[in-house]
């Protein structure tokens, strides 16, 4: 009889130390019992029926999804190769575990399939410039698709495009003569200005002659700088109006005015 009671004492505890379980605070336990779906148990300790009810364990921290490069043809016709990382966490176990095989493995092919598809809907120029658009199109259609499977896309990320090198080398001239082009219209502007400058100042000096005088002035002290070996006489104007005015005075030849005359 006694060793019966401590068979019967044994066993119980046997079964009750196997169907005690213990889930981390990221984890959680999936039940199934004779086949069915139990519920969702964790974290912490929480006991089970031995041999009834099965156990699977999910991970519901954010997962790192990496794509690797993938070839593509864009909306203008230019092979390309792009690779992206995705966030992705499981919301609801249950679903993870019996809508879908393998997750991990389907939210991988889901934004494979995605990334290709939504960067050949878009021109290179787009691909470059606007990655955060392209971003949010993979992330809303992925997070659509894995809705039912209890999993929500956090973030999607392009990390880097590769582009052919002869098509580098057309961008870099395209880039170039873009850069050539906005320096003469810069050059072309300043041009404009300047003469409208060089106009308003012929004006003041018409209005008062002396600021042109004043002028001369300046860029004399300008020019006679510190270790100048150089010296420009400059005259006013007046002066060479007046010789000119002299000249028409002096016959021409050795017929010189007469002071009697």
């Amino acid at each position: 009889m006694e060793t019966i009671i401590g068979t019967l004492f044994a066993l119980i505890i046997f079964f009750g130390a196997a169907g005690l379980k213990i889930d981390r605070e990221y984890q959680r336990g999936v039940i199934f019992r004779l086949g069915r779906l139990n519920g969702v148990k964790g974290p912490g300790m929480y006991w089970i029926l031995p041999l009834l009810d099965q156990k699977a364990q999910v991970d519901v921290r954010t997962k790192t999804v990496n794509i690797e490069p993938q070839e593509t043809v864009t909306a203008d016709s230019v092979t390309i190769k792009v690779n992206a990382v995705l966030y992705y966490r499981i919301l609801d176990p249950s679903k993870a575990i019996n809508k879908v095989e393998n997750y991990q493995f389907a939210v991988y092919q889901t934004a494979l399939t995605t990334l290709r598809n939504v960067v050949g809907q878009n021109i290179l120029d787009d691909v470059l410039q606007n990655r955060d658009k392209i971003n949010t199109k993979v992330q809303e259609i992925v997070d659509e698709v894995t809705e039912p499977w209890g999993i929500v896309i956090e973030r999607v990320e392009m990390k880097d495009v590769e582009i052919p090198s002869a098509m580098q080398r057309a961008m870099a001239k395209e880039a170039e003569a873009i850069r050539e082009k906005r320096a003469r219209l810069i050059k072309a502007a300043a041009e404009q200005e300047a003469s409208i400058k060089l106009a308003e100042a012929s004006e003041k000096i018409m209005d008062n002659p002396a600021v042109l005088e004043l002028r001369r002035l300046q860029m004399l002290t300008e020019i006679g700088a510190e270790n100048n070996t150089t010296t420009l006489v400059m005259m006013p104007s007046d002066f060479m109006l007046l010789a000119k005015r002299l000249s028409d005075f002096i016959p021409e030849g050795n017929n010189k005015p007469k002071l009697n005359e």
